[in-house]
């Protein structure tokens, strides 16, 4: 089973790139960067998943896995990046062994990890110190926006940077953006993910509403689904979440790693997210029964007890 769907990509200078961490999104996000003519060479920790990518890419020619982020990036233009959290980014990024101590200078780091605004002006600080660019750049789109190249990325960094990685990184992008400077990217994200929290649990409630109320909800859906009800949310789990169905998609855990930077974020800049807050509260019922790798549409399950 192939980790892409390829699709056509935009025409851009074939480049040596690298690409750490190879998870559910940087395993497909790198596949499309191979299909688009770039030359990959990929790190991953586990070598073995590294090893399975170089094979399932073998056909196209290039590509090759490192045993250390530092041997990665050498001879890399472009280092992609996208691990877990802060510290496992600061663990592929510093240190002999790290990215940086590889890249020549003038190369750029695009980190697609959902971290903190701070550590991505850490790494920036760090990078320019080295006569490197770094550009913050989380994704929006899931799994299969990572498997169909149609991601939607939030950048920050400089201009230059920035304009010189685009056209490489629209292999797996459907929009690749500048928001402002080092940090927005991330910033960007967290508005993205309080949108999302706000949305699920209300399309939740209104399911449940309905549900309990004894309509038929596969079919209300689609009647305000074509109104101003409509949403990304609603027109992809709206029906999974009557189904009760939630063995996919973007995992509860992740959602609360994200919302843990967006309330430790909004402590340090004042913003107000009782919402939020409330829902990230909902999201740690969730885990606690047992739904930690669940989609994040399974907020309703604290209305309507999944089925069994």
């Amino acid at each position: 089973m192939h980790s892409i769907n390829p699709r056509s990509y935009e025409s851009a200078p074939a480049r040596r790139v690298s690409f750490l961490g190879l998870g559910v999104m940087g395993y497909p996000m790198a596949g499309h960067l191979a299909a688009a003519g770039h030359q990959v060479t990929v790190y991953n920790r586990t070598a073995t998943k590294s090893e399975a990518w170089c094979a399932e890419f073998a056909s196209i020619g290039g590509q090759k896995h490192a045993n250390t982020p530092r041997e990665a990036a050498q001879g890399a233009e472009i280092v992609f990046c996208c691990v877990g959290n802060d510290d496992d980014l600061r663990s592929v990024v510093l240190g002999p062994d790290g990215a940086f101590a590889g890249m020549q200078a003038g190369a750029v780091f695009v980190d697609h990890t959902t971290a903190s605004a701070a550590v991505a002006r850490e790494l920036n600080d760090a990078a320019h110190a080295l006569g490197l660019q770094f550009i913050d750049a989380p994704v929006s789109g899931g799994q299969a926006g990572a498997q169909n190249g149609q991601l939607t990325v939030m950048c920050g960094g400089d201009q230059a940077a920035f304009d010189a990685v685009r056209p490489t990184g629209m292999a797996f992008s459907r929009a690749f953006t500048r928001i402002g400077d080092s940090g927005a990217g991330q910033l960007a994200k967290m508005v993205n993910q309080i949108s999302i929290a706000g949305l699920v649990q209300g399309l939740s409630e209104a399911i449940a509403f309905g549900l309990q109320a004894g309509l038929d909800m596969p079919l209300v859906l689609d009647v305000i689904g074509k109104g101003a009800a409509q949403s990304w949310q609603m027109d992809n789990r709206g029906k999974t979440m009557v189904e009760g169905r939630f063995d996919f998609g973007f995992a509860v855990d992740w959602m609360r790693k994200d919302l843990g930077l967006v309330l430790d974020e909004a402590r340090r800049n004042g913003a107000r997210l009782p919402v939020t807050a409330l829902v990230d509260q909902f999201y740690a019922d969730v885990q606690r029964a047992g739904g930690q790798r669940w989609d994040t549409s399974s907020l309703i399950t604290r209305l309507v007890p999944p089925k069994s």
